[in-house]
């Protein structure tokens, strides 16, 4: 029997992306309603054989901040302590992490990240939003109805009993990652290749539990220490043609997830699309990790030999969108996945807010938000070309590891900060002005630099004291948390932005005195690129002062001067506030009705 219940949106898929979306609309625009549409029984949602574990900056703040998840992380997930990166000294000898060239994380990111157990949190989430007032419904998306313009979708689902309904709805939301039901419908889907940037990768993995984590590395020898724990960051482990991740999952049953990136064209998926040859890659190529989990519980493994993918269009004017794996993916290296979500969302629920209300910028926020997350999706998989050349070079891609992190420290996170993802105005801005083409040029001078079998020695990310000012690519170039509090218009992107520009120019020049001598200026590429950066710099410079004079002229008070207004009148307390007399008065009172005075 088909019947029909209405809603102003419904979620189809009850995984990270489909939970996250429905929380936010639920914290974000009182009285709506919210349906999610699931296949899933609770024991396969509950298990943990997913790509995305592993969270950085823009997703820890999205958790904690806008859905109120920071007490909960804190007690059933593992913190982040870092990105580290490890290449091996010499292939034929991994047994132990001091065979390779490492890169350690010194301390706690300042932005707290997480290690997530999938299973647990949509577990936990799923019956949070239920909590919340969402409607669930354990079935599968049969077919869609999108309608032009305003006029209701209908979603029709079906229950594994065969029992069918049709969901009616104002806005539509493709949260079902892989099976591609925006996508399929509305031929939305590139997975060539040339569609992102030749990247041509595949993904193998395996879950363990009963890890004895001191085969990675012995927490009693402190010789190399630093202020943050290692096996509780995210590991990369590098070679020829792949990288692998180790992420902790549980402290309960020591569970991890150890995963592996691999190029086609360098490694066949002929040679990894299996337990056994995955098991026996890593005993021959990083056998350091192979010890880790070859006696450990096997809880499951996986393979996927096309996971790349972009889509044409994010948000439609009939009232439809697609989030998460819906859209794209690219590769997992710096786990930027569910932080691209996460902007996703919030940009989702703000056109849903505003179409609701019936605002007259929807049409205007709706193209700037799916210009902005087809940018963000072509530039993750830009970030990820030339890999296959690049991974197993240790000097390489040390070296790109540094100036990819300039750009996130500098750019995308104090634009998630400072909301300027929601901002039509800069993302039009942002479009005008994208740096992409001087990373090309970036990983170009790195593929001359291999031709030419040069080594330009190692760069650490984390360190302060490799190209001049003592900067080091994780430091703010702005005390956006310190002064700002998330406070709207306050955190001036423009400023962040052209300092960025201008590091990147100082790591350029020191790669090209390194790599090509004190004479590198009267090479073109080194002078053009160069000279470049520093023309973007002091031009975004210029716009970040008229940013200034904008928002002090209109900006409304901050939280931090309410406050000192509000402390003008206070005075400090001599003395603590009178408890006895009431104490007196009970111990009086049963004393007379004779029962003993306790104190």
């Amino acid at each position: 029997m088909d019947t029909q219940q209405h809603f102003d949106v419904v979620i189809m898929g009850g995984g990270i992306a489909g939970n996250f979306q429905a929380r936010h609309l639920l914290l974000n625009i009182p009285g709506i309603t919210v349906a999610v549409v699931e296949p899933r029984s609770d024991a396969r949602i509950a298990e943990v054989g997913k790509i995305g574990e592993s969270t950085v900056e823009i997703a820890g703040m999205f958790m904690t901040k806008e859905l109120g998840l920071g007490d909960y992380l804190v007690e059933r997930h593992l913190p982040k302590d870092g990105l580290n990166f490890h290449w091996p000294k010499n292939a034929s000898r991994t047994d132990s992490v001091d065979d390779y060239y490492s890169v350690w994380a010194l301390r706690q990111p300042l932005v707290h990240a997480w290690q997530i157990h999938r299973g647990r949190l949509e577990l936990d989430l799923k019956q949070m939003n239920i909590d919340h007032g969402a409607a669930w419904f354990h079935a599968a998306v049969s077919d869609l109805d999108i309608t032009p313009g305003d006029a209701l979708n209908r979603v029709h689902i079906r229950s594994g009993e065969g029992d069918e309904q049709t969901l009616t709805c104002t806005h539509v939301v493709d949260a079902a990652g892989r099976a591609f039901l925006t996508g399929r419908k509305f031929d939305n889907i590139l997975q060539a290749p040339e569609h992102r940037f030749d990247v041509n990768n595949g993904a193998a993995w395996v879950r363990v539990k009963g890890v004895k984590r001191r085969l990675f590395r012995d927490p009693d020898n402190t010789a190399n220490g630093t202020g943050a724990c290692p096996y509780y960051a995210t590991n990369h482990w590098l070679g020829a043609g792949h990288w692998l991740w180790m992420i902790p999952l549980s402290r309960e049953d020591m569970t991890l997830s150890l995963g592996m990136m691999h190029h086609h064209d360098v490694i066949p998926g002929a040679d990894l699309n299996s337990r056994d040859k995955f098991l026996a890659f890593l005993e021959a190529n990083h056998r350091v990790l192979y010890d880790l989990i070859v006696d450990a519980d096997e809880i499951d493994f996986m393979y996927w030999g096309k996971p790349a993918h972009i889509c044409k269009q994010a948000f439609s004017e009939d009232n439809w969108c697609a989030i998460g794996d819906a859209i794209f993916f690219a590769d997992a290296f710096y786990s930027v996945g569910i932080s691209a979500a996460c902007v996703q969302i919030e940009c989702a629920t703000e056109l849903i807010r505003a179409h609701l209300a019936r605002e007259p910028q929807v049409a205007r926020k709706r193209t700037a938000y799916n210009d902005y997350i087809l940018w963000f999706a072509a530039t993750n998989a830009h970030m990820y070309r030339h890999h296959a050349r690049h991974l197993g070079n240790a000097s390489i891609m040390s070296w790109r590891i540094y100036f990819e992190y300039i750009w996130w420290f500098g750019s995308l996170v104090p634009a998630y900060i400072g909301k300027w993802h929601l901002d039509p105005d800069f993302i039009a801005e942002l479009l005008d002005n994208c740096p992409r083409h001087f990373h090309e040029e970036v990983y170009e001078e790195f593929n001359e630099l291999i031709d030419r079998g040069a080594n330009i020695g190692f760069q650490d990310c984390y360190r302060a004291d490799q190209i001049p000012g003592e900067f080091h690519p994780t430091q703010d170039h702005l005390p956006y948390l310190e002064n700002t509090w998330y406070e709207p218009g306050s955190l001036n992107i423009y400023r962040s932005v052209a300092a960025t520009h201008a590091y990147a120019a100082k790591w350029w020049a020191h790669l090209q005195k390194t790599a090509h001598g004190p004479g590198w200026m009267l090479r073109e590429r080194g002078r053009r690129v160069y000279l470049g950066l520093l023309k973007q710099a002091a031009r975004i410079r210029l716009r970040a002062a008229l940013h200034d004079v904008q928002h002090a002229l209109g900006r409304p008070r901050t939280p931090f001067e309410v406050l000192q207004d509000d402390f003008a009148s206070y005075r400090a307390p001599v003395a603590a506030q009178p408890w006895m007399a009431e104490i007196e008065a009970a111990r009086a009172a049963r004393k007379k009705r004779g029962r003993p005075a306790t104190s």
